[in-house]
């Protein structure tokens, strides 16, 4: 039914802990461990999985954040799913320190009432967030160990509109299909390349400029709390304890982040409240309460960059 990716490169403790609260069997389950955490974390998750015949771990490669290499583990770990099962619809991305909110019950409910649906945050990134804009308009390199953010400039790709969002997202295994191995895809990758931070653009833009796709939601599901952080600006706040009651009460099916050892008790509150929706009925949300907004291919995004930044 589901297909998880999840990116790691710290906290294995935590990760289990997680990956146990997503763990259903009839779901497939891809993990990277990030290259640069070295390789003992790998090799620990690596014993970890061996009693989840349904999971993999996908070849470790360097991923630094602002570089292509988030889109290419993306990228791996999609086709490497694809191969695993013929069985799945639906593509989930998560890191190692994200949380459900709903149960896999709940979460498989409210997907199979939205199939035809693309659950990605998309931005007309020229009127929505023009300040990015120089993310794509300058050429960069990707390293192993650093990024180089040149003065060279270069033109957006012809007859494309660019787009932005987060990295996160819930798409169906045909957009995984046509991302990974139509030839038309290709054009996007060779440009996304070269860009800072393409995590945060090249799906919504291959999305929203070709058809193989469903019904575009800007809404990832996720609840993030995104708080100033210097010249980041933005960061997704760690949760605590005391934001239980508005996660608990949220229609999001995942939400992030979180840190065990900052405050490992929310934790406990989430798996008390999973273990709870598991005795009960699934009663999963029918359209998540912030309403989403649904996405005409090609079309501006009727969402402003302060919705974006206050979800």
């Amino acid at each position: 039914m589901i297909a998880y990716l999840v990116l790691v490169h710290r906290y294995p403790a935590q990760f289990k802990r997680m990956f146990k609260s997503i763990y259903d069997p009839a779901n497939h389950y891809l993990i990277h461990v990030d290259k640069n955490s070295g390789p003992e974390l790998e090799a620990d998750i690596r014993r970890f999985l061996r009693g989840f015949p349904n999971s993999a771990i996908l070849a470790s490669h360097h991923a630094r954040w602002g570089g292509y290499s988030l889109v290419d583990a993306e990228l791996r770990g999609m086709a490497q799913l694809l191969e695993m099962g013929a069985d799945w619809e639906f593509f989930v991305n998560l890191s190692g320190q994200d949380y459900p909110l709903k149960s896999q019950d709940e979460i498989a409910t409210f997907l199979k009432r939205n199939r035809g649906k693309e659950f990605i945050k998309v931005l007309d990134q020229r009127t929505a967030r023009p300040e990015t804009m120089k993310r794509v308009s300058r050429y960069v390199v990707e390293f192993e160990k650093r990024i180089v953010r040149t003065p060279f400039p270069r033109s957006f790709m012809a007859g494309v509109s660019p787009y932005i969002g987060n990295q996160w997202m819930i798409v169906s295994r045909r957009f995984c299909e046509f991302v990974c191995h139509d030839r038309e895809a290709e054009r996007y990758k060779a440009f996304y390349r070269n860009t800072f931070i393409a995590d945060e653009g090249f799906f919504q833009t291959v999305m929203m400029n070709t058809a193989e796709h469903g019904e575009i939601v800007s809404d990832d599901l996720r609840m993030i709390d995104w708080v100033p952080d210097g010249d980041i600006k933005l960061r997704p706040r760690t949760y605590l304890a005391s934001d239980a009651p508005e996660l608990l009460a949220s229609a999001c099916l995942f939400a992030r982040k979180f840190d065990a050892s900052v405050d490992e008790t929310i934790l406990d509150v989430l798996d008390d409240h999973l273990s709870a929706d598991d005795l009960a009925p699934a009663l999963a949300p029918s359209i998540p309460s912030r309403r989403p907004v649904s996405i005409p291919v090609h079309a501006s995004v009727p969402v402003s960059q302060a919705a974006f930044l206050a979800s």
